[in-house]
């Protein structure tokens, strides 16, 4: 019998806490990779498990910075797209996550580009830029494996 998926986008997956923002940005353990116009920032680390229901194995953040869109229309339209293009393709990246349960991703989408952008392309940047990622911790946990 098949796993039923929920393609969500809870509270729970999403960084909101500045101590998180800072572990992703000053940890010095963040590693960074571009599919123009977006750039992904994540950080591999160690789950805290709570009293209840297990916190999701991958959070994330989207910024689009007011440099490149002066009107917060845009600005809310495009983190719109991003959320939504991840929302549905997160589980290329989480299948790769299922091997390490004690592990957790914090993950960046950060914009790059001062146009906007047909929600396809951003959902095939998305898409690359998680396969990307799961690829390269996939790799990081057998070469651990091997020392």
């Amino acid at each position: 019998m098949p796993v039923t998926r929920r393609f969500t986008l809870c509270k729970e997956e999403r960084i909101c806490s500045k101590l998180l923002i800072d572990q992703l940005f000053n940890g010095g353990n963040s590693h960074s990779m571009v599919a123009f116009p977006l750039r992904a920032v994540y950080v591999i680390k160690d789950r805290n498990e709570a009293q209840g229901t297990p916190p999701p194995q991958a959070k994330i953040l989207v910024s689009v910075p007011k440099k490149y869109f002066k009107r917060a229309v845009k600005r809310n339209r495009v983190k719109r797209q991003v959320r939504e293009a991840y929302r549905k393709n997160k589980y290329i990246l989480l299948d790769k996550l299922q091997p390490m349960p004690n592990q957790e991703v914090l993950l960046a989408f950060i914009w790059l580009d001062n146009m906007l952008h047909a929600s396809a392309d951003i959902e095939n940047k998305v898409c690359n830029l998680l396969q990307r990622i799961g690829e390269k911790i996939e790799t990081d946990r057998k070469e651990d494996a091997q020392e």
